[in-house]
């Protein structure tokens, strides 16, 4: 007797499959039912006059009666996507990127609208694909390794048009100075290159996007250039050490007192009141500040300004010209004032800079207020000085675009500034530790080792200077 078992089809209670449980192979109109061997293959038939499948069987020769309108084949389901916090945060850094490939933000978009609950049919419709894109990625994403498996697979791609040799000796070429190889140039570019290799018969014939091509892999950019200059005074270690030690608030290996101050000082010159010849217009809806490039000159003047660095203070004054007397001029205004005037030791930080350069300046500063300690930095080593960081902030927030209709004005925007700058201003996170300043000088060492070994250029008299890391 052929026995059958309803189970609900999963999602839709109204349909059903039947299940034969006697049989474990169901035909369909591919055989005749009866006996062969141990298993009974049965033919499920489709009678096209009525409503029903009919079924064969032994049971007195009928047959079993199945409606088929109540059967229906399992449908496919889309895959579900689930995310997590970092990997959802991941997908819209994508989706939302400038920068990244179309292709593969498009992929990210579909993946994000899955774990959303979209069907592959929304899914379509809003990223203007096919249902079968929208299929692939979804189950690619699924089955294989997450974010990895939206980027395209390794393809074979077209022959190499030219050799892992040709390719080496263009990377050679560039990474040469074009005075070394007779070229009237300054720097390379990659049109100047391949010109170079077609000339040296490094290949037939090749594109500047070609040659771009090969250098980026190995991130070679000719064309750009940075400067540097050797440290050439022989106490670096030492003078730049005593300026870490009082950010540090030490000094002589000794913690600095309450009643101890450390100020840094120096002079930003030649700030220009350059009054534009039409009017600078304000931003817009869409639109930057416009200022206009022409201008007339309404000279210029110098800011000195002295910081304290553990307080966040800044004491300014303007000057026509830098010189000793604007800059005792600084001292005196900051010296007078509480609780500098009465402070046990005030060490003034200052660079090599003519106004301040030298035993002299210091022993003129010690004269004029005895708890007063001139500290100089090294040469070359006015970063390490932190007024500077000050001053950058007054070029980028001041003075920068420059339109002034006269010194007057430069002069009250500059105080006026240094007035709002105290209400808010916190200390300096300085990072440059002394173990970085160890880590710096053994660079350097090696690179003057170097220096000391190779060939200097004709005409150079540079020595550079012997520094000893371990100070």
């Amino acid at each position: 007797m052929i026995t059958g078992k309803v189970h609900p089809f999963p999602g839709d209670p109204q349909i059903s499959s039947i299940a034969l449980q006697r049989e474990p192979l169901v035909q369909r109109g591919l055989g005749r039912g009866g006996d062969r061997g141990h298993d009974r293959h049965l033919a499920v038939q489709a009678c096209q006059a009525c409503t029903h499948w009919h079924m064969p069987g032994k049971v007195g020769g009928s047959f079993v009666k199945i409606d088929w309108r109540k059967i229906s084949v399992p449908r496919c389901r889309a895959r579900l996507i689930t995310l997590t916090a970092a990997e959802r945060q991941r997908l819209k850094k994508i989706a939302y990127s400038h920068t990244a490939a179309y292709q593969l933000v498009v992929r990210v978009q579909i993946i994000l609208d899955a774990a959303h609950g979209y069907s592959n049919n929304k899914i379509a419709q809003r990223r203007g694909v096919t249902v079968d894109t929208v299929r692939l990625w979804r189950g690619r994403y699924r089955s294989q390794d997450g974010i990895k498996s939206l980027t395209d697979r390794p393809r074979s791609g077209r022959p190499p048009a030219f050799s892992p040799l040709q390719r080496a000796e263009i990377k050679a070429l560039a990474c040469q100075l074009p005075a070394e190889t007779g070229a009237p140039l300054s720097r390379w570019s990659c049109p100047e290159l391949a010109r170079e290799a077609v000339t040296r018969s490094l290949a037939a014939a090749i594109s500047a996007s070609t040659v771009r091509r090969i250098l980026a892999e190995d991130t070679l950019r000719p064309w750009r250039h940075q400067s540097w200059i050797f440290i050439r005074d022989p106490h670096f270690a030492d003078k730049a050490a005593r300026v870490l030690d009082l950010y540090a608030r030490r000094w002589d290996d000794l913690a600095l007192g309450d009643d101890e101050y450390v100020i840094s000082a120096d002079e930003k010159t030649s700030i220009q009141a350059r009054c534009r010849c039409h009017p600078t217009l304000p931003p817009g809806i869409a639109r930057m500040m416009r200022v206009n490039h022409d201008y007339e000159r309404g000279g210029a003047l110098a800011y000195l300004a002295a910081y304290d660095v553990h307080a966040a203070r800044v004491f300014g004054r303007c000057s026509a010209k830098t010189g000793i007397v604007p800059f005792m001029d600084l001292v005196t205004q900051v010296m007078t004032q509480e609780p500098y005037a009465s402070a046990k030791r005030v060490f003034w930080i200052v660079d090599n800079g003519s106004s301040h350069r030298g035993k002299a300046a210091a022993d003129r500063l010690t004269a004029r207020f005895p708890n007063a300690v001139m500290v100089h930095t090294p040469v070359h080593a006015s970063w390490l000085n932190q007024i500077e960081i000050y001053f950058s902030i007054v070029q980028r927030k001041v003075v920068t675009p420059n339109d002034f209709t006269s010194l007057d004005q430069v002069e009250h925007r500059l105080i006026a500034f240094e007035r709002r700058y105290n209400e808010t201003a916190r200390p300096f996170r300085w990072k440059f530790t002394p173990a970085d300043l160890e880590d710096l000088l053994a660079r350097i060492e090696r690179h003057e080792q170097k220096e000391r070994n190779s060939q200097q250029p004709t005409g150079c008299d540079h020595q550079p200077a012997v520094l000893n890391p371990a100070a």
